[in-house]
């Protein structure tokens, strides 16, 4: 740490130590309501103490790190520099002949080192702690899966669709079945339907109820019936159960060839894939512009002290929250990009941050 100065140190512990309070006390908080609430379905579910607290609060805790990070960063920001304006601080410092821009030098690394910690956490450490947390909670307090899935259909490759009222993931029966074979030129040439198919491990083939089988060549038609048929049909019944429950559990690597595929298949899950895939990639710039946002607003001493920077900066961190939910419903129910949805909020605010960096009393 030699390329640090003492005034490095000093506001980059600050910073440092600032957070790692807060998000300790707060966790300290979430954890004792989150048992209160929890309590009667980890008795009845009869979960030992080991696994609640290894498997389901050791789990639990990053997640809410890497959830949170940019508003306790932001409220940990206001609360030591403010502290620091109202002793003079600040005042001292910039009388010293050290600029303003050179001041927030140490909060620039604080906020890297934290947004690599939340970006690592994102994309490798909280998909295996959504797995762990899964399976404790369908163990030990939900103890029923969903597993009946309707209205499905995707495209098993290119030039294959398939359709199906409804697919049962306990007994893999699927329920008015059709699968359509298209040419180059986008013309059926292959038509398969049942009333029902039903997955055989023993064989790894469909036993097919009521199959009709319709072959398409040019004028040429041919019809094959038959009331109970064993078939293989290129498809498996992992393509009928739908990952979106799932997408949290995945790493980013395994996100994105999930989006690859789902895309291929026409998902509808796949919007909420991308914007949980670009909000594990650019929500660690959140806490870079929270930081410079908490510095502008409380690096300015005010006879309301800490008090009003702490709300106007709670203000400030619930309209970006709020923004970020904004922006995400109308990627996912409107024709917002993904990628702009979640960046959008990022610049938004970063306008804003340089905006107070800007007009702050040097």
């Amino acid at each position: 740490m030699k390329f640090l100065s003492r005034l490095d140190r000093y506001i980059l512990l600050k910073y440092l130590k600032t957070f790692l309070l807060a998000m300790a006390l707060i966790i300290v908080i979430v954890i004792t309501f989150d048992v209160s609430e929890k309590l009667d379905d980890f008795l009845s579910g009869n979960a030992p103490l080991g696994e609640i607290i290894y498997k389901y609060y050791l789990n639990f805790i990053p997640g809410f790190v890497n959830l949170y990070s940019p508003l306790f960063i932001f409220i940990s920001v206001i609360f030591f520099t403010s502290k620091m304006a109202g002793n003079t601080e600040i005042i001292a410092i910039l009388g010293s002949g050290i600029s303003y821009r050179r001041m927030l030098r140490p909060y620039l690394y604080g906020s890297v080192i934290v947004a690599i910690v939340v970006l690592l956490f994102g994309n490798f450490l909280i998909p295996v702690n959504n797995r762990y947390l899964t399976e404790f909670e369908n163990q030990y307090i939900y103890r029923l899966r969903p597993s009946y899935f309707s209205n499905i259909h995707f495209q098993a490759k290119k030039g294959v669709q398939v359709y199906a009222e409804s697919y049962n993931a306990q007994t893999m029966t699927v329920s008015q079945f059709h699968r359509d074979v298209y040419d180059e030129d986008y013309r059926l040439v292959d038509r398969i339907s049942c009333s029902s198919i039903q997955f055989d491990t023993l064989t790894n083939k469909w036993e097919c109820i009521d199959f009709v089988h319709r072959t398409v060549d040019g004028p040429r038609e041919h019809l094959t019936r038959s009331a109970r048929s064993q078939r293989r049909l290129g498809i498996s019944p992992d393509d009928f159960n739908r990952a979106a429950d799932n997408i949290p559990d995945m790493n980013s690597t395994q996100l994105y060839h999930y989006i690859v595929r789902e895309k291929m298949r026409g998902s509808s899950t796949v919007v909420t894939a991308k914007i949980e895939l670009y909000q594990r990639l650019l929500n660690p710039l959140a806490i870079i512009v929270m930081t410079f946002i908490g510095v502008g607003v409380s690096s300015r001493k005010t006879r309301g002290g800490i008090g009003v920077h702490l709300a106007i900066g709670i203000a400030l961190a619930f309209a970006f929250i709020v923004f970020m939910k904004v922006s995400t419903v109308y990627a996912i129910f409107g024709t917002l990009n993904p990628f702009i949805a979640v960046l959008l909020p990022q610049a938004v605010f970063g306008v804003i941050a340089v905006f107070f960096i800007r007009t702050a009393p040097k």
